[in-house]
């Protein structure tokens, strides 16, 4: 399962997104296409999706404009109508918008995230698995670019899609989990993809990065794990983005910080919207349970302890099912974590169960 790689040399949005999307042509246009797939068969007609694209293109200019720019500049790059690339950055909202409309929830994810602050001045530990849709593994792409001279990020994403999970030179990295809430809405708001993007381009401080999730009007319901470290002092808090608006989740008194996809945040918790069938809280739980081998200094440990199945145990290791539709295919696509101290991502691709410690990428 192969993980692409690119570097932008480029300070420019306009000329850093116009030479991304040329070198990615074909693979942008095929995340279009699959995640077009993906839309249909969660009941959005291809003209609905094109509004929605319109609509995240919009509110993102009037958020943060160059955001808008390089994201029409990718689409000038790759050929392809500047929509596609607005409903790529809010596939997020416009799923939510699609189960909004048909009064339902979105099919269950399970990504699960551990953080651990030490008391020692050492820098965090964290690790989280990305589950994703089984026909959408080829999309992953790591990317490292410069908004600013001497100001670097290095982000895990999907092709097209300006970040997700990353980390930047000012030691601050963010993780990322789905949630779903009643206040979310199909008017579509600020992409939840675009504010970790704006943290990661911004902030330096836990504290700016929460300023920055509170600025965004969201239609969609995300957790952004957001970790700092700087000269030995390390932080870190879930910032609960919804329409209703903003929760925040800090660690516990041994410094750990556990989510899944559900709300932690009392006030928005009553207003949970979530799939019968979700298996959130009980990921959460045996995360807990495991939190000593997640506070380990070791990568691998702290992959290793993410092993766990469905059905005999809370599945934070997800492989897909053969028989179910294109919606409820879920798969592990990568088991990643943050070097704070170093500004880089270590990333095994594919579930915890395949990690060993000659597994582990570095970017």
């Amino acid at each position: 399962m192969t993980v692409r790689r690119f570097e932008s040399a480029e300070h420019d949005p306009a000329l850093r997104g116009f030479a991304f999307g040329r070198a990615w042509r074909d693979e942008i246009a095929s995340t279009f296409t699959r995640y077009g797939e993906l839309f249909a068969a969660s009941g959005s007609s291809a003209a609905q999706v094109r509004t929605w694209g319109e609509q995240a293109l919009a509110v993102t200019d009037g958020w943060c404009p160059r955001l808008t720019t390089e994201m029409n500049a990718i689409a000038d790059g790759s050929g392809l109508p500047a929509w596609q690339i607005g409903a790529l950055n809010a596939r997020t909202e416009i799923l939510a918008a699609s189960a909004v409309r048909r009064g339902a929830t979105v099919p269950r994810g399970e990504c699960s995230t551990a953080v651990h602050l030490p008391r020692d001045g050492r820098p965090p530990r964290t690790i989280q698995t990305w589950d994703w849709h089984e026909h959408l593994r080829d999309v992953r792409l790591v990317w490292a670019y410069e908004p600013r001279p001497g100001h670097r990020v290095r982000t895990f994403t999907e092709l097209g899609v300006l970040a997700k999970i990353g980390v930047n030179s000012r030691g601050l990295g963010v993780h990322f989990n789905f949630l779903e809430h009643g206040s979310d809405t199909d008017e579509i708001g600020v992409p939840v993809h675009l504010v970790a993007r704006r943290i990661l381009d911004e902030a330096g401080t836990v504290g700016e990065a929460r300023d920055i999730a509170a600025s965004a009007r969201t239609s969609a319901s995300t957790v952004i794990t957001v970790v700092g470290f700087d000269r030995g002092h390390s932080d870190a808090v879930c910032l609960e983005l919804s329409p209703a608006g903003l929760g925040e989740v800090r660690p516990e008194q041994d410094g750990t910080l556990l989510h899944t996809n559900h709300f932690l945040d009392p006030e928005l918790a009553r207003g949970e919207r979530h799939a019968d069938d979700s298996d959130s809280r009980d990921r959460l739980a045996t995360l807990a349970e495991r939190r000593p081998a997640l506070r380990s200094a070791d990568l691998t440990d702290r992959a290793r302890a993410l092993l766990s199945h469905a059905p005999d145990g809370a599945p934070l290791c997800a492989h897909p099912d053969a028989d179910a539709p294109i919606t409820d295919r879920w798969e592990t696509l990568m088991t990643i974590s943050l070097d704070l101290e170093a500004s880089r991502l270590e990333f095994h691709p594919g579930g915890p169960c395949g990690v060993t410690p000659r597994t582990w990428q570095s970017f």
